[in-house]
Formats: structure tokens, C-alpha cells, sequence
């Protein structure tokens, strides 16, 4: 595992791990089959809508009164292409380092790129290992690659400890483990703007 995850200085108690190239390719996916069904151009998935429902979907809560301590996310991207393409913003470049608040809280993104000597299954499996791990972190939103690694994040998490609130996102239901399932297409839907109502409509 790259030292750039391993490292951190300090973890917040929310952690979004994600694997960035798998998530882009379902974006493109869900924009050609609903430009087709809707008949209408899709945009590109507003990112900070998309990480916004991650965590709703995670478990995270509006704050109830002002006075409430502003909740920290921590966005770790793992990626071996420059940018996410359908996305906005979409540059690894753009985004690594910075961070932006919203009703829930604040969100800190950092991006670390797959290197030569790891695979990007290694590096998301390690990764995802050493977050749960950490003392600090208490909830933990995993995106892997489903179709390709499921059995291996199941296999990882199986001695996650249970004080941890951990949500695996994938876009179907899958065999379960010791963990929280979301079906990740809902929370991209939300950020590329395709509404309840529209399909409703089109499957008269």
C-alpha cells in the first residue's frame, strides 16, 4: 500500500474509499442508457451531489440544530487514469487536496494514483483493510470494482471490528457479510439529475 493512504496524518471519523476508474465507467454507462430511455442529454455527474448521497446513503445525518460540531469526510480516490470523465469537476489534479462543505459537512478529497509496483486490486484491498483498521475511523464507505473484487472485500472486511459502521456500494445486491449493502446507481443517478418522475413516465 502506497504510503500517500497509509500515512495520513490525521483520519476523520468518515471515511469515502473509492475505486474512481470503475465508478467513471458506470457513470458512462447509466448516461448511454438513460439518454436513450429519457430522450434527453444526461450531463456529467455533478460531483459533489454524488459524494454528498455516498454518505447519506452510509449513514450520515443532517445536522439537527447549528450548534452541532460540522461532520468531516474524508474522500480517498484511488485512480489510474488523469481524470474522471464523466464527472464535474473531473481532474485527479483538480481535486486531490482540496475539500468543500455542504449541509452535511465538510468533504476533504485526496487522490492517489495506482502505482507501477501494486495492482489497483492490492492497492484498493490494502487500502480498505487499513482504514477500517484505524482507531479514529468509525464509519467507512467502501466503492470497489463489485464485479471483479466482491469476494475479496467481503473476504477483507471479515474481521472488520464491529464497533464500525462499514456500507459496501455496488450496483446490484450481492452475497452479504458483516456490513451495510447500498446499490451505488442510486446516489449516481441524483448526480447526473435523472428524477424519480421522469421514470416513472417513460415506463407507461
Amino acid at each position: 500500500m502506497t504510503e500517500e493512504v497509509q500515512n495520513k496524518t490525521e483520519w476523520k471519523e468518515n471515511v469515502i474509499l473509492v475505486d474512481a476508474d470503475y465508478v467513471d465507467k458506470v457513470a458512462f454507462d447509466l448516461i448511454v442508457n438513460f439518454e436513450r430511455m429519457l430522450g434527453r442529454p444526461i450531463p456529467q455527474a455533478d460531483m459533489a451531489k454524488w459524494l454528498e448521497c455516498v454518505a447519506l446513503d452510509g449513514g450520515l445525518k443532517f445536522p439537527t440544530t447549528p450548534t452541532e460540531p460540522i461532520q468531516q469526510i474524508q474522500v480517498v480516490f484511488l485512480h489510474q487514469k488523469q481524470q474522471m470523465d464523466n464527472f464535474q469537476p473531473s481532474a485527479f489534479a483538480d481535486l486531490d487536496g482540496k475539500a468543500f462543505s455542504g449541509p452535511l459537512g465538510e468533504f476533504l478529497i485526496s487522490c492517489v494514483p495506482v502505482e507501477e509496483m501494486v495492482t489497483a486490486e492490492d492497492l484498493f484491498i490494502d487500502s480498505m483493510q487499513i482504514i477500517c483498521n484505524i482507531g479514529d475511523v468509525r464509519r467507512v464507505m467502501v466503492i470497489p470494482d463489485a464485479d471483479h473484487i466482491y469476494n475479496k472485500v467481503r473476504a477483507g472486511l471479515r474481521h472488520a471490528d464491529d464497533n464500525k459502521h462499514i456500507t459496501v456500494f455496488s450496483m446490484q445486491p450481492m452475497e452479504g457479510g458483516n456490513y451495510r449493502q447500498e446499490i451505488l446507481g442510486y446516489s449516481l443517478m441524483a448526480a447526473l439529475g435523472i428524477r424519480g418522475d421522469e421514470l416513472t413516465i417513460n415506463s407507461k
